[in-house]
């Protein structure tokens, strides 16, 4: 997720440790197209809108036997209200911001074989920092 800023939108799950964020994520409920499920996600943990997505990418995911689907979606509002359930914490950074917080260990960045990785980085500009498993 993205603003009018170009800055990225990141969040914590409720329980991942201190300083590990990712892009956000969630499930198609029946009915819903995907592009509807990235908006009622997107809205329900951290109460952003969103306005137009894009589909970017996909990778297998083994649990619970899913398919992960990667999108670029832009946020048509701005201010974070956390849903406490899922999401711990959500952030706006810019890409001076999130390399600052990867540099003194703020954020870490998700692995590297993951597709929200992969998402990061392509709004990044660049490779993310490596981590350890």
């Amino acid at each position: 997720v993205t603003d009018d800023e170009d800055r990225i939108l990141l969040g914590r799950q409720v329980h991942w440790p201190e300083g590990r964020f990712s892009t956000l994520a969630g499930f198609v409920e029946p009915g819903e197209s995907i592009e509807q499920s990235v908006r009622r996600e997107v809205f329900e943990e951290v109460g952003i809108a969103i306005g137009e997505v894009r589909y970017i990418a996909s990778q297998p995911w083994p649990f619970p036997s899913s398919l992960m689907l990667g999108f670029l979606a832009h946020a048509t509002t701005t201010d974070i209200d956390v849903d406490g359930d899922e999401i711990h914490e959500a952030r706006w950074f810019s890409r001076e911001e999130l390399r600052s917080a990867f540099e003194t260990g703020e954020v870490l960045p998700p692995y590297g074989i993951s597709i929200a990785a992969r998402l990061i980085e392509l709004w990044y500009g660049k490779p993310l920092p490596t981590r350890s498993v």
